[in-house]
Parts: C-alpha cells; structure tokens; sequence
C-alpha cells in the first residue's frame, strides 16, 4: 500500500484550485477537474496542449488523461494528456510518492501561492451560440416530430434547446463546483477549460462506457424524466407508458450495438427508478467480463455504436440526427457529447455530457433536450427541459 501525504493545512482546495487552474489559464494551457459519483476524491488535470483524435483510435491505447468529444460524431475529439495530475481527498491535495505526483505537488508550492489566491476566471473561448430558449418554437419542432413518428419515419426523437443566463462579474466557477459535487453526489461533475475550444460545467447522471481495470466494461440505459420528491419511495414510483416505452428503446438500442458485435455474454440488471439531482430516471446496466469474451477494445467498439445514444438523438439514427441537423436552430457543440477521465486510477470513465452549462464571460448557455415518442404531449415535453435545467439553475442561481 502506499503512503500519502497531504498538502499544509495552510491552503484549502478551493485555495489550490483557484491556483492552478489561474496558473493553466494565463499559460494558455487546458485543463479537467471532476469529481465521480459516489467519489470523496477531486481530480484536476493540467495538459500541455490539448490534441484532436479520431473516432478510429482506439480509446485502449490512449495515455492517461481526459477525453471530451463533441454531439457531431464525425467531429474531432479532444484529448488532454495528464502531464499534471493533482489529486484532492478531504480537502487536502493528496502525495502518493509516484514520480508524477511529486512533480505536481512541487510545481504548486515552487511556485510561490499568494496569500490570497485570487478568484479563477474562465478564459474567453469565442462568440456563444444563440439563445433558442422560445417555447413556441419548441414545442413547433415536437409536433413536426410527432408528424414524422406518426408516418413511421422514426420510433423516437429528442429535440432540445439552450437557455442563456448571466452568470455576472462574481460567478465562482470552482464554487459552483463543489457546490454541484455536495447536491449531486450520484453524478459525474466535471469542469474542462480549453483555450479557443470552450468552458463547460456539468452533473452528468449518465454513463456511456466504463472499462474497469481492463476487466470489466459497463454501459447504461437512462431515460424517462419526473421530478423527484424528497422521501419519496422509489419502489412506488408510478411511470407512464410513455416514459416507459421511451427507456425501452435506449435499451432496445444498446442490445442491438452487441448484436452487431455478436456479443451474447452480457447481463442486464433493471429497469428501476434512480434518482439524478431534482430528477428521477429509468435506469437498466449492462456489464461484459472482458477477459471471459476476449474482447479487448470493446469499450472502444462499443463507444462508436453507441455515441450518440437514442437518448439524446433518436431512433433510427442517420435519420434522427439528420433531422436534428435541419430542425435545431443551433450547433450542440459538446452539449450530448461525452466526456470523462482515461486511465485514471486504471478505468476509463465515459459519460454524455448533460445537465451541463457553457460559459461564455459572464454569460452561461444552458442546454437541455426531450424524448419524443408516440405518446409525447408537446407541453409536457417542454415542461421537462425546464425540470431539467433546473439541474443546475438550482445551484448557480
């Protein structure tokens, strides 16, 4: 086992965060923080430069860092190698004497911290996208995309739409974070800051791929939305056959990527009701012993059928997206994207980027989308995009 040690009680983690993540920004340099679900530990990592890859590499063979990829599965993904790694555990940087650890460690306190660590400013990243936030307008496109399943053309589609906000001149980015982290314990929260590409906070509940320690590869069916009620029963929760059709197409979707793989060694647990932030979701996880199938770069074979999943696009998926490309008024960008750290801790840790705010300046550009089957009703489709930016209006307000 190995010993740590921890950084003098002098300097907080919002101190140390505030630092480094000063420190990236006015180097021009990107970074990721992010905390996982159920997680006591904070991670931040610091990369050199950023760099594009393609869909076709491998994810197996990456260094260890931080993965961020965009909605348009055509587009480059970006990778931030982690040549800095800093690790927090109960508030304090964490030393676990690896040579990578050390060296981070001591870029922070050769460095000279200032008494007072000024307050981090996200660098500008270039003009933000449109506010599309008009109700009649969305709920125009779910009607046409109601027409369209009517005729057949599609089993289900999920339109969404961003909502700007101003954050104003004292929004804390870090303190939006930790305050995410204690309200959303069960989610991926994550900070990444690419010069010239963007800033995006978010409480992502969903997982796409999960390779753990080259063993195990995990993946989920999430979907379906009501507001979640404190002391609610889970087991009493009473779906709708809409929602419950909507979750059993994602999971329909997910056996059919392991049928084209022919992969029949999987399990399958659920679906039961989770509870995301203000929200609550059908949830069903499927696992694969990775050693018993001897499929190696299933998590990269996986992630290209999956990505994007029939809970952010639709079904069928050409069609769906094709249809999203004419009918959005607006470039998702790396909202229903995924995101997520790479042979951190030995796992690669994948999840689509929702409940997640761009910020532009003072500005933060929400975004949030809906599941439209046979059965929507294009106001209530409309209220949940609403509930869902509530995720984390509730906390940056």
């Amino acid at each position: 086992m190995i010993a740590t040690t921890t950084t003098p009680l002098k300097y907080s983690e919002r101190d140390l965060l505030q630092f480094i993540l000063s420190r990236a920004a006015s180097g021009g340099n990107p970074a990721a923080l992010w905390r996982m679900p159920g997680s006591s530990l904070t991670h931040l990592i610091v990369s050199d430069q950023h760099q594009e890859i393609d869909r076709e590499e491998f994810i197996e063979e990456l260094d260890r860092g931080f993965l961020f990829a965009p909605f348009d599965r055509e587009s480059k993904r970006i990778f931030l190698k982690a040549d800095q790694l800093f690790t927090f555990e109960n508030g304090e940087l964490r030393r676990d004497g690896t040579p990578e650890s050390d060296a981070a460690y001591k870029s922070i306190f050769e460095a000279g911290l200032p008494e007072t660590p000024r307050t981090y400013q996200p660098p500008m990243s270039g003009p933000a996208p449109s506010d599309v936030s008009n109700r009649e307008a969305f709920i125009s496109i779910v009607n046409t995309c109601l027409e369209q399943i009517g005729k057949g053309i599609f089993e289900k589609i999920v339109p969404s739409r961003n909502r700007v906000v101003d954050l104003g001149d004292r929004f804390d980015v870090i303190d939006a974070f930790q305050r995410l982290s204690k309200t959303y314990p069960e989610a991926l929260i994550s900070y990444v800051s690419i010069p010239g590409i963007g800033n995006w906070l978010g409480a992502s509940p969903e997982l796409l791929v999960s390779v753990i320690d080259k063993k195990i590869f995990k993946t989920v069916a999430l979907a379906g939305t009501l507001p979640y009620t404190p002391g609610i029963d889970l087991r009493s929760v009473a779906w709708t056959q809409k929602e419950i059709e909507e979750q059993a197409l994602v999971e329909r979707y997910v056996i059919s990527c392991f049928k084209r793989v022919r992969l029949r060694e999987y399990e399958e647990h659920g679906p039961r009701t989770v509870v995301a932030g203000n929200l609550m979701h059908l949830k069903s996880e499927f696992t694969v012993d990775i050693k018993a199938t001897n499929f190696p770069q299933i998590g990269s074979v996986m992630l290209d059928l999956l990505h994007p999943t029939s809970a952010v696009c639709g079904m069928p998926l050409e069609p769906s997206l094709e249809f999203l490309k004419q009918h959005e008024s607006y470039d998702r960008g790396f909202y229903s994207g995924f995101l997520g750290p790479v042979h951190v801790h030995n796992n690669i840790e994948l999840f689509v980027n929702i409940r997640c705010m761009q910020i532009s300046g003072t500005r933060g550009i929400l975004y949030a989308g809906a599941g439209v089957t046979v059965d929507s009703i294009p106001d209530k489709e409309w209220d949940e995009t609403e509930m869902k930016l509530q995720t984390l209006l509730n906390v940056i307000a």
